[in-house]
């Protein structure tokens, strides 16, 4: 990527307020508006005339000549009240409306380049929240552009061995431009201190959305485990430091599959950290399999298929509301469809748009449910703020391992599995719309177009008759 070089127009409020220093005086001279006579103050012994006490270039003022024989009082060039002298005067008021004009301009064009540029950091700052939760979780924007140029400066095809570290940053740069398409035109155009610049405030947007939805699933998380496990005592929504394996109803769902959470032995091993029972990246927690159970003799069973990983990911990407609509098999409403048509509600007001709708997601993806599982195993947990290090537990290499799952499947039998698990999916999330799936077969045997077709062999028939 090669960056242009160019001078940027640097302004701030110091440079603002300097101009205004200068403009007042004009336009306090202006609303005085001055007799002809006022700019030709004579000189009175112990005063000084308006011409010699200025130091003003923009005020147009004659010098009085010396009279050798009168005692040096100065005299105007021009006898007062002529026609010479007003028409100095007018030429003076006209030059300062235009000096006052021009500085005006100017201080225009810097406000308008403020704004302009507050408008320009909104706009990364909200396209920057979709980064962590549908590109990457932990690895930098930099990183994956940096990964992209050094597969072009080394020619890289099709045939180049990678590492898999390699091609997951690669992937996660295909899925960045994809979900900011501006991306590659705007880095092209771009000066350096700009770039860095965008690049700074898309960080923050993607940082202010990871933060966001770590205080929604705070509260949200604990709702659910009290309803779905009725603990007693119920799980605190504010003290985070109950939860974890200390709480029992947390300590299941946090449970590795491979584990009886039911067994005394089990608890006491985890909570204790004892060999054979720690807790790490390489176990899939409970929650993320269906009824939070794991079948030992085929582990993709029910995987990622877990209540309450659906509700954290609807919470997220869609609403709160539609995450307590979480049974059946996606047979509810289409939320695309209702989301495209809501433009505005019966009474005017505006349709709040969900995560999903502002960053055109009608597929739930592989990152966005590594993403989600994140997200919800931090709120179950007890420690209280984001960290990717939990005890023996890594949320890099747990984010990794979902990603990897999904997206480098071993063979054509796991993708077929994998694609048919992300249907499931995107049926659940976004409901069941296959519009867009329909064959022209299927399309051409439905019954409006059936009817068009009979209408015209009907037409031409008669046509022909007669």
């Amino acid at each position: 990527m090669v960056l242009g070089s160019r001078v940027t127009y640097k302004m701030g409020w110091v440079t603002i307020s300097k101009f205004l220093s200068i403009v007042s005086p004009y336009h306090s001279f202006l609303s005085s508006k001055p007799s002809p006579f006022s700019v030709f103050t004579p000189y009175t012994e112990g005063s000084m005339s308006h011409a010699e006490g200025s130091t003003s270039d923009s005020v147009i003022q004659t010098e009085g000549r010396e009279d050798n024989s009168g005692g040096g009082q100065p005299v105007s060039s021009c006898p007062p009240g002529s026609e010479a002298q007003t028409s100095q005067s007018s030429f003076g008021e006209a030059r300062q409306k235009r000096k006052i004009a021009e500085l005006e301009g100017k201080i225009f064009a810097l406000e308008s380049g403020r704004v302009l540029k507050e408008r320009q950091s909104n706009y990364y700052l909200a396209h920057g929240r979709a980064i962590r939760r549908i590109v990457a979780l932990f690895d930098s924007i930099e990183d994956l552009i940096n990964e992209n140029d050094r597969r072009y400066d080394d020619g890289y095809d099709d045939d180049t061995q990678a590492t898999i570290d390699e091609d997951r940053l690669q992937t996660g740069y295909s899925f960045l431009t994809k979900t900011l398409p501006w991306f590659l035109k705007h880095t092209s155009d771009m000066d350096h201190d700009d770039y860095m610049h965008m690049l700074k405030v898309l960080r923050q947007g993607a940082d202010g959305a990871q933060g966001d939805d770590t205080a929604k699933l705070k509260t949200l998380v604990s709702d659910w485990v009290n309803r779905e496990l009725k603990p007693d005592p119920p799980v605190d929504s504010d003290d985070k430091n109950c939860r974890g394996f200390v709480c029992d109803a947390c300590g299941r769902l946090l449970c590795p599959a491979e584990l009886n959470w039911n067994s005394p032995a089990v608890k006491a091993g985890i909570r204790d950290r004892s060999d054979g029972y720690i807790v790490t990246d390489l176990s899939f927690p409970a929650f993320v399999y269906e009824k939070y159970t794991a079948n030992a003799d085929n582990l993709e069973e029910g995987l990622f298929k877990g209540k309450i990983l659906l509700q954290g990911y609807k919470a997220i990407f869609t609403s709160l509301s539609s995450a307590k609509d979480v049974e059946g098999d996606g047979d509810g409403a289409d939320v695309i469809a209702n989301n495209r048509c809501a433009k505005k509600s019966f009474c005017g007001m505006k349709v709040k748009k969900h995560v999903a709708q502002i960053i055109k997601m009608d597929k739930v993806t592989p990152r966005s449910i590594a993403y989600a599982a994140c997200q919800v195993r931090f709120a179950l947990s007890s420690v209280t703020s984001w960290w990717s290090i939990d005890g023996d537990f890594d949320y890099i290499l747990f984010w990794r391992c979902i990603v990897d799952f999904f997206e480098r499947p071993p063979g054509q039998e796991a993708r077929r599995r994998v694609e048919k698990l992300l249907e499931w999916w995107t049926r659940k999330v976004f409901g069941r719309s296959r519009r867009e799936d329909l064959s022209n077969t299927a399309k051409a045997g439905m019954s409006v177009n059936a009817l068009a077709r009979q209408r015209k062999q009907l037409d031409d028939a008669a046509f022909d008759s007669d």
